[in-house]
């Protein structure tokens, strides 16, 4: 149902870990359009947000919540994100929108039926270069890409055991965000050709992937993910067309150059965008429930080869 574009939404979290106190609390904060009234976690207790420990408590104590996030693991976060939109909230789901394709797919159907909004969150989307990228890629013929996206687990997910385990993803956690960059900018579908899948003996998530994959037109993408980087992290993808052109899109999409010189070098600020449009959405009645990084994920996993790795200790 569609709302005045001026209506300040009161929303609650569902989730109070790492992700919600650095993105989404102060997004949140900064955005005239939202209330946040509270939030919920089995243990995590923010400083300045009233906060209980389930979903249920909060929204019997705050029945004014108009819509919900929802922070948790990918594991739980189905039945979380059913029970939301079926007492009729507006629902903003963390990436990935679930731990299957089957999961994700039901829950857009039903937001449908129950006529609410539904979010699937990509935040590296909105990265403040990844317009420019598309830009560059709709007016060129490309002849390949590559995609280098190596970060360090303990830095990034300290004590998050969560992410080794079945539905985790393991690298494919912060992979997927270069594959929304990739879905969002080849204005095509992509396609899984091969995928070597590096699974740590101790856990049942890969820790490193190499992936061949290529678009509907044939354009061939490769893609390097890597859980054990140090120092620098890498967040990169780079193109390059027919006629020579070369584009690099760095550091998660705030630093763009093409052509070897400099275009763009911004700060972060995806979460703010990503606000927005939800609130955009709620205003006009609309979702936005794209699936198609998650679907990569899903074939990965469909054709990889697995590949025995060390034993991942944190």
């Amino acid at each position: 149902m569609a709302i005045s574009a001026n209506k300040v939404v009161k929303i609650g979290l569902v989730g109070l870990g790492k992700i919600a106190v650095d993105q989404h609390i102060p997004a949140l904060r900064g955005n005239p359009g939202f209330e946040l009234v509270a939030g919920c976690s089995p243990n995590a207790r923010p400083d300045g947000i009233p906060a209980y420990p389930s979903m249920e408590a909060m929204l019997a104590a705050h029945p004014e919540i108009e819509a919900l996030a929802i922070c948790t693991p990918p594991q739980v976060r189905h039945r979380i994100a059913k029970d939301a939109l079926a007492t009729g909230r507006h629902v903003f789901l963390e990436k990935p929108p679930g731990a299957t394709l089957g999961e994700a797919e039901v829950l857009r159907s039903f937001a449908a039926e129950k006529g609410v909004t539904l979010l699937a969150s990509w935040h590296s989307r909105f990265a403040p270069a990844v317009s420019l990228t598309r830009a560059w890629i709709a007016q060129r013929k490309l002849k390949s890409m590559h995609i280098v996206w190596k970060e360090n687990v303990r830095q990034w997910h300290p004590g998050q055991a969560w992410i080794f385990a079945p539905g985790g993803m393991g690298v494919f956690d912060p992979g997927i965000n270069a594959l929304s960059i990739l879905t969002a900018v080849v204005g095509d579908a992509v396609i899984v050709k091969k995928a070597d899948l590096h699974i740590p003996v101790n856990c049942d998530a890969p820790i490193a992937v190499e992936m061949e994959m290529a678009t509907a037109q044939g354009v061939p993408v490769r893609a390097d993910f890597d859980f054990l980087q140090e120092n620098l992290q890498t967040w990169s993808i780079f193109a390059e067309a027919e006629d020579g052109g070369k584009l690099s899109l760095g550091m998660g999409g705030t630093i763009l150059e093409i052509d070897g010189q400099p275009v763009m070098k911004e700060a972060e600020r995806e979460y703010p965008g990503l606000y927005a449009h939800f609130h955009e959405l709620i205003a006009s009645g609309a979702s936005d429930a794209d699936f198609a990084p998650l679907r990569i994920v899903a074939d990965a996993f469909m054709l990889g080869k697995r590949i025995a790795a060390p034993e991942y200790i944190e």
